[in-house]
C-alpha cells in the first residue's frame, strides 16, 4: 500500500486495484512471534513482530483470512494516511485535507481510538478530539450535514497513532475485538480472555497430537479455543459475521465468501485421537461451561468434572496441562499460597513424565510455593496484570538429578 506522505492526502478507496499493501495486527504482549506464524499462514508478506503488534503485507483476500483464522490478533488495521504535525493546528489542517467523502457516509457512525507518545501531544483524548473536529468540519462545508459519533457499534472504526510528530491514520477492519469469538453464552468470575488463552496453548506448543486437560477450567475458555484448534473451526466461526469491512465500499463480497469457504472445509478434516478434559471444584461455574460448549457444539468433544484437582484420576496417556488458577485479584482465597502448594504437590505426587504443566499468574509469592522447579517463564498480561506463564516437566525421581540448567527467563 502507498501511504501519501504530503498534505494528509487518503489512498485510492479501491483497494482491490492494489495488489498489496501494509497493515498492522494488534496482539498481546508476549503473543507477537505467534501472531506472525499465523499470518504467515494466512499468506501475508514482510512479516514484522513490533510491540504488542505484527506488520506485514498482504492483498484483500489476507486482510479477510487474518480477521477470520488468526486466533492470537485482536484487531487488524489497514494504514491509510500518514504525515507530520507539530502542534494541534497542523493536526487539524491534515486531517481536514484528506478525503474523507470517500470513506466515510455522511449519514454513517464513526469513531476514533488513540495512542500518543512524546512532547507534542501528551493527550491521546485531545488528540482524538481534534481530529474528529476536523473531519466533521469538512463535512459540514461540503454537505452541511455530518456522521455521528458512536463509540459502542460505529460503521467504521478509526484508529490515530501518534509518535512524537509523526501521526498515522488506521483503519479498523475487524470492528468488535476479535477476542471476541462469539461462543460465550456464560461468563465466570474472572474468565481469561479468548486471545490470551489461545496465545497460551500455542505457546504451549499443543499440536493437538496429545491430550489436553484444564483442571481449573472455569467457563471453559481454555478447554473450547483447544477444541476450536483440534477441529479447525476459525477463530470467527461463531462471531456471525461482524466484520467492520463489510463496511467498507470495497468490500467484494465473492472475495469474502470464497476466503471463508475456503477456511470452512477444514473444519474436522483433522483426525484428532485424543481427549479434551476440564475440571472445576464449583459445579456452577462447570454449567456455565457446558452452555458454552453445547452453543459451540463442542460439547461431545470435551469432558467436563467437577470436584477438587486433587482428587481426580490423573489423565491417561501423554498430556498437556494448561489452566489459569486464581491470582486473588478477582476470586479471592482464603490462602493462596497454601492453594498453589497443593498444586505444586499434586503434581508432584500424583502425575508422571507423560504430563507436562503449564500455568499462568500474576501472584509471583503464592508462585514460589510451587514446589516446582519452572524450566521456562514468559511474561503475559492478563488484563493489566503482570502475569507469568510457567512451564513444569514432571518428572520421577530426584529433583537434583533432573534439573541442573539454569533458568530460562523470555
Amino acid at each position: 500500500m502507498i501511504i501519501q506522505k504530503s498534505h494528509g492526502k487518503t489512498l485510492p478507496t479501491e483497494q482491490t486495484r492494489v495488489n498489496k499493501f501494509k497493515m498492522i495486527a494488534k496482539t498481546m504482549h508476549g503473543l507477537e512471534e505467534i501472531l506472525a506464524d499465523e499470518l504467515r499462514e494466512c499468506g501475508a508478506d514482510a512479516i514484522e513482530p513490533l510491540t504488542r503488534a505484527v506488520a506485514f503485507e498482504g492483498d484483500m483476500r489476507v486482510l479477510y483470512r487474518a480477521n477470520y483464522t488468526c486466533r492470537t490478533a485482536l484487531a487488524i488495521l489497514k494504514p491509510f494516511a500518514e504525515f507530520e504535525a507539530n502542534d494541534e493546528q497542523e493536526l487539524y489542517d491534515n486531517v481536514y485535507r484528506i478525503k474523507w467523502e470517500k470513506i466515510l457516509d455522511v449519514d454513517g457512525t464513526f469513531m476514533i481510538d488513540s495512542t500518543t507518545s512524546g512532547d507534542i501531544f501528551t493527550h491521546s483524548y485531545y488528540a482524538a478530539l481534534k481530529t474528529k473536529d476536523a473531519i466533521v468540519d469538512r463535512f459540514r462545508r461540503m454537505f452541511n450535514h455530518r456522521p455521528s459519533i458512536d463509540t459502542e457499534n460505529a460503521d467504521f472504526k478509526l484508529n490515530l497513532h501518534i509518535v512524537d510528530n509523526h501521526v498515522t491514520l488506521l483503519l479498523n477492519s475487524s470492528g468488535e475485538s476479535l477476542h471476541k469469538r462469539g461462543y460465550r453464552q456464560a461468563v465466570g468470575v474472572a474468565p481469561i480472555n479468548e486471545v490470551l488463552a489461545a496465545g497460551m496453548i500455542k505457546l504451549a506448543g499443543w499440536k493437538c497430537d496429545c491430550n489436553f486437560f484444564d483442571p481449573m477450567c472455569g467457563s471453559g475458555t481454555l478447554l473450547i479455543e483447544a477444541a476450536m484448534l483440534a477441529n479447525r473451526i476459525p477463530a470467527q466461526f461463531y462471531r456471525h459475521e461482524n466484520f467492520a469491512f463489510k463496511r467498507w465500499r470495497d468490500f467484494n463480497i465473492g472475495e469474502w465468501k470464497s476466503v471463508k469457504e475456503q477456511e470452512d472445509r477444514k473444519i474436522g478434516s483433522f483426525d484428532f485421537e485424543y481427549e479434551i478434559w476440564g475440571n472445576d471444584i464449583d459445579l456452577d461455574v462447570l454449567e456455565q461451561a457446558e452452555k458454552n460448549l453445547q452453543y459451540a457444539k463442542l460439547h461431545k468433544d470435551v469432558m467436563l468434572y467437577n470436584g477438587s484437582f486433587e482428587d481426580q484420576d490423573p489423565p491417561e496417556g501423554r498430556t498437556l496441562i494448561v489452566t489459569n488458577p486464581p491470582y486473588g485479584e478477582r476470586i479471592k482465597i482464603d490462602d493462596l499460597n497454601a492453594l498453589y502448594e497443593n498444586l505444586g504437590n499434586t503434581f508432584k505426587n500424583r502425575y508422571g513424565e507423560n504430563c507436562e504443566v503449564w500455568l499462568i499468574t500474576s501472584d509471583f509469592e503464592a508462585m514460589k510455593h510451587i514446589g516446582l522447579h519452572p524450566s521456562r517463564k514468559i511474561q503475559l498480561f492478563n488484563g493489566s496484570l503482570d502475569c507469568r506463564f510457567l512451564k513444569f516437566e514432571l518428572y520421577s525421581g530426584s529433583k537434583k538429578d533432573r534439573y541442573k540448567e539454569t533458568e530460562q527467563e523470555d
